[in-house]
């Protein structure tokens, strides 16, 4: 069953001035709790451009947060973990980069800041429970354990990114449009008179604006990291050189620089001892088993089970066999092969749209 919160809980909602956690915000507002807006500033932008504030946000958004709270009617804060940010997610992102692994800094920044890091904070300050304006719903079985469920609109639905959230961290969480869909969640917010009814979404990640994932990470790295390798086969065929393996993932097809091949060719592995980028046709991406570690289990299971299994954000789950291993990890048989099963991704088993567990491919 979804979970409610008593009305006499106070909540902490996460603010990005985004029109998500804006309708949100307004929501628990109307619905009588007492409400707090916290804003997080991340990332200092100050080396970058002029045009940036000192927060993973530009002036703008926090602008937008703010003027929101004044027209819901709730205080709102502004939270420094620049600190924590640096530490949890960019070092990690930069970490994984260099082990040829392709991370999620989202998943990462929503364990250890929007739930840790900010339940913590809502704890020392006297409130019980944190809100996002994920698009997702928390849920609760009749033995008491918690889980996520995938959220009303299947094209917003943000549930992969909370696999690995605690049952302490679940049992303190709120997704207030979770049962919504984003045309609803806009109108809303005109009918609000909410300044950011219309206000576009963020498709990058916060630290790189510019999308430049190597030039980032590049500019973060002693300079010795980034060494030329060569490009071959998967039989070993030297077809040319890169600047860095840091600069591809799996799947990748742009920036190859190969010409008089039959066909196009994509990124299959990387090997970061090597220095190597093993290419090849499209038919080499395909994977139908792999196994993932650290898994976060929701039910508990000793057995083979079927799931629908999610490999990445924008993936359609694949029906596929889940068997648990010795060590927190997995094995995935999936029914159909998929393409660009990348290490560092998280693998996330659903059953009935409900996280059962998941955990990151090896």
């Amino acid at each position: 069953m979804n979970v409610s919160i008593p009305k006499d809980k106070k909540i902490v909602i996460a603010m990005s001035g985004g029109v998500d956690s804006s309708v949100a915000a307004a929501l628990l507002k109307e619905q009588g709790y007492d409400l707090i807006g916290i804003s997080l500033q991340l990332w200092d932008y100050s080396w970058d451009t002029d045009e940036r504030f000192g927060t993973c946000c530009s002036l703008d958004d926090l602008a937008d947060a703010r003027r929101v709270a004044e027209k819901v009617g709730i205080p709102h804060y502004i939270l420094n973990l620049e600190k924590e940010f640096r530490k949890e997610v960019v070092d990690y992102f930069i970490s994984e980069y260099m082990q040829a692994r392709t991370p999620i800094p989202c998943t990462a920044c929503n364990k250890k800041l929007k739930f840790d890091e900010l339940m913590n904070k809502a704890q020392i300050y006297g409130y019980d429970y944190v809100a996002t304006g994920h698009y997702a719903t928390v849920i609760q079985d009749s033995e008491g354990c918690y889980t996520v469920r995938r959220g009303k609109d299947r094209s917003k639905d943000q549930s992969y990114f909370l696999f690995n959230l605690s049952q302490e961290q679940l049992a303190q969480s709120f997704f207030p449009l979770g049962e919504m869909e984003k045309p609803e969640v806009r109108r809303l917010a005109e009918s609000i008179g909410l300044n950011v009814a219309s206000k576009s979404e963020s498709h990058e990640i916060c630290f790189i604006p510019d999308n430049d994932y190597a030039g980032f990470i590049a500019g973060q790295v002693d300079p010795e990291a980034f060494q030329p390798g060569n490009i071959v086969t998967a039989t070993g065929e030297v077809l040319g050189t890169h600047k860095g393996y840091p600069a591809f993932t799996i799947g990748q097809r742009k920036g190859l620089n190969l010409g008089g091949l039959p066909e196009p060719y994509y990124v299959t592995a990387i090997d970061s001892k090597k220095n190597e980028v093993t290419v090849g046709p499209k038919d080499k991406l395909f994977r139908e088993e792999f196994t993932v570690g650290d898994v976060s289990w929701y039910l508990d299971h000793c057995e083979p089970f079927e799931s629908e299994v999610q490999i990445r954000y924008r993936h359609r789950a694949v029906e596929s066999v889940v068997t648990p291993l010795p060590g927190g990890r997995a094995r995935i048989q999936m029914s159909m092969p998929q393409p660009a099963v990348a290490p560092g991704q998280s693998a996330v088993f659903y059953k009935d749209d409900c996280i059962i567990g998941g955990g990151w491919i090896e």
